[in-house]
């Protein structure tokens, strides 16, 4: 059965979270990312999360809730297993500083009609014990071949900034090796609700139809929005606003990705976007259209 447009506008939660240092000390580490204000409470302070951090309470109890809900309005299991991450947004208000109790409701935005199959878009809105935003995810992704039941009705969202200057030039790149154990280590370090799938387990992999698995594109992104905050915000995570980009090319282990920052520039807000794309070993491009804004 296709996806059922008519569940456009159905919220879920709030889902309740405790987080401790550990918690996002692990993350930091499962991204191979050292900066001090993750990892070394002397020197920092208090600890923060990295900025990306938010996206790990999504792929738990309120992905599986709107799942089990998109099931039981006729979406097959077979269907269902044929969704891929396909587009990622997400502001970030404030870092998470542990420890804190963090609540995430989730909505889905729309359905529509897309070449590859039926694109579905949820937003994930993290906010604080006081009711303070913390972070919102527009998390996109396409169901492979699966139609969509009823009209399309596509989310109202704020576009990306995106880069249309000629890339020839590179601003910085930074290679990140991709070791054989890189999804099991991230998806530990993130304590996702599905440990074993195509990511982690090469069974699961086969019955998705891939040779062997891949690195998910949240760990990519990730990954890559670490050496952007390095190269262009000197360490400052805190003054991420805004991760973007859309995925592409698969990432296999053990191997190595390219983050090539191709463009910086002012926006009306006050920000500066940084523009990037990571490519995987074979030269495909596995996040692309990626941005990152940062506060002055």
């Amino acid at each position: 059965m296709p996806c059922d447009s008519s569940l456009v506008g159905t919220t879920l939660g709030p889902f309740e979270f405790d987080v401790d240092q550990f918690r996002t000390m692990a993350y930091a580490a499962g991204l191979g990312d050292a900066n001090p204000r993750y990892l070394d409470s002397l020197k920092s302070g208090q600890l923060a999360a990295h900025p990306f951090f938010p996206a790990t309470f999504a792929v738990t109890a309120p992905m599986a809730e709107m799942d089990r809900l998109m099931d039981g309005a006729g979406l097959t299991r077979e269907e269902s297993i044929r969704r891929v991450h396909a587009t990622h947004d997400m502001r970030v208000y404030r870092l998470v500083r542990p420890p804190e109790k963090l609540f995430v409701r989730t909505t889905l935005l729309g359905v529509e009609r897309r070449r590859p199959g039926a694109y579905v878009l949820t937003r994930y809105e993290t906010i604080d014990a006081n009711g303070a935003p913390v972070a919102t995810i527009d998390w996109g992704r396409i169901f492979r071949g699966v139609e969509v039941r009823g009209s399309d009705r596509p989310a109202a969202i704020e576009p990306a900034p995106l880069w249309r200057a000629p890339r020839e030039t590179i601003r910085a790149e930074s290679r990140i090796p991709i070791a054989a154990t890189a999804a099991i280590v991230y998806t530990a370090c993130a304590r996702p609700g599905n440990p074993v799938n195509f990511h982690t387990d090469t069974a699961a992999a086969k019955r998705s139809g891939l040779p062997a698995p891949i690195l998910m594109g949240v760990a990519t992104l990730a990954m890559s929005v670490s050496r952007v905050i390095d190269v262009e915000a000197n360490g400052e995570a805190e003054r991420v606003g805004r991760i973007c980009g859309r995925f592409g090319a698969m990432v296999f282990m053990p191997s190595e990705v390219a983050v090539r920052i191709v463009g910086r520039e002012k926006l009306d807000s006050g920000e500066d976007a940084i523009f990037f794309e990571t490519l995987s070993a074979e030269g495909g491009r596995a996040v692309r259209d990626g941005v990152v804004t940062l506060r002055a």
